[in-house]
């Protein structure tokens, strides 16, 4: 490894000021996104409530993924992979992903660059949709960045989990956190009556998890 880009990873690696500027824009666009639903919803933007018409148009619909059901224009169920995770049921929803994808963001983009962590960003949505795809038992829509959240937290922690089996440190609280995961993904799935998308979690997760493992071995190999 030669001194440029020794110094090359030092630079990136080091501690940044906020959440990169194009996390910002995600987030924004999202955000943008649902504000025009909600006031569509309480009739002060538009004639009628624009959520479900967004939904019919962006959300991931299992029956179009096996023909059950036709799309409404060309490529949705292409486009679908990855217009779900851009709408969102409420600000709720909404300000718990921005939050994680910021906070959590930053310190991903930190390590390992913009375009990885977008790259992860968009291999963990589309992990996660086709996830749910192939596990869910509902035909109802689903939506929410969520997918590619759980991409950054499986980024994390296959990260860490990997950083401790090359130092000969325990990585009981890496299982530990991931365990919590679970516990956490059953609980909300209890408290919201089965309207949690744990699938799609779940193929996000594995995306930043295996991304991490690749990420780690191409580091090593420099």
């Amino acid at each position: 490894m030669n001194s440029t880009s020794s110094t090359h990873r030092r630079l990136r690696s080091a501690p940044q000021p906020g959440a990169p500027a194009f996390l910002w824009w995600l987030v924004g666009i999202m955000a943008l996104i649902e504000l025009v639903l909600t006031l569509s919803s309480y009739g002060i933007f538009g004639t009628q409530d624009l959520r479900w018409p967004a939904f019919a148009l962006g959300a991931f619909w299992q029956p179009l993924l096996w023909g059950a059901a036709q799309p409404i224009y060309p490529g949705q169920t292409v486009l679908m992979f990855l217009t779900y995770a851009f709408l969102h049921g409420g600000m709720l929803h909404l300000a718990m992903n921005s939050v994680v994808l910021l906070s959590l963001g930053k310190h991903v983009c930190s390590h390992f660059g913009a375009r990885r962590t977008l790259l992860v960003l968009f291999l963990a949505a589309v992990g996660g949709a086709a996830t749910f795809g192939l596990l869910a038992p509902s035909d109802a829509p689903m939506i929410g960045a969520s997918g590619a959240v759980f991409g950054l937290i499986g980024l994390w922690q296959g990260t860490d989990y990997s950083a401790r089996r090359r130092s000969g440190l325990s990585v009981q609280p890496i299982i530990v956190a991931v365990l919590g995961l679970v516990a956490a993904n059953i609980g909300l799935m209890f408290i919201l009556g089965g309207g949690l998308a744990w699938q799609a979690h779940l193929g996000g997760w594995l995306v930043g998890w295996l991304a991490a493992q690749g990420f780690v071995r191409r580091r090593e190999t420099v």
